[in-house]
C-alpha cells in the first residue's frame, strides 16, 4: 500500500525555521540539507510504520511515529501520525529540543 504524505502547516515552519539556521551557518549545505530531508519524508509513502513510536505518543493518547534525519549534532525528528492511507507529518525538530508537549500537537482529524 502507498501512503500519501501531507506536511502540515506547523511542520512546514519548523522545516523553514531550520533551513534559515543551518543557511546561516552553512549557505552552501543547506540546499542539499533540504532536498535530502523532503526525499527522507517522501520515502515514508512506503512502510511509515517501520519508524518507532515517538516519546509524544504515551502524552497524547495516539500512535504518533518519528523518523530521525541527519547525523550526529545534527538530527532532526520528523513526527507524524499514519492515517487511514495518509501520513500526516506534524512537525520537523531537532532531537536536541525538549519533547513537544501535548497542547503544541494539533492531531488531524481522521480522513
Amino acid at each position: 500500500m502507498k501512503y500519501k504524505v501531507i506536511i502540515q502547516p506547523p511542520a512546514l515552519a519548523d522545516i523553514e525555521g531550520a533551513y534559515r539556521y543551518i543557511h546561516e551557518r552553512a549557505p552552501t549545505r543547506a540546499p542539499d540539507w533540504l532536498d535530502k530531508l523532503y526525499e527522507a519524508m517522501e520515502s515514508l509513502e512506503e512502510l511509515p510504520k517501520r519508524c518507532s513510536l515517538a516519546p509524544e505518543s504515551n502524552e497524547v493518547g495516539q500512535d504518533i511515529r518519528q523518523m530521525l534525519y541527519g547525523k550526529r549534532g545534527g538530527v532532526y525528528r520528523v513526527l507524524f501520525v499514519v492515517l487511514d492511507d495518509q501520513v500526516r507529518i506534524l512537525h520537523v525538530r531537532h532531537a536536541a529540543r525538549e519533547f513537544l508537549k501535548p497542547d503544541e500537537i494539533d492531531l488531524p482529524p481522521a480522513p
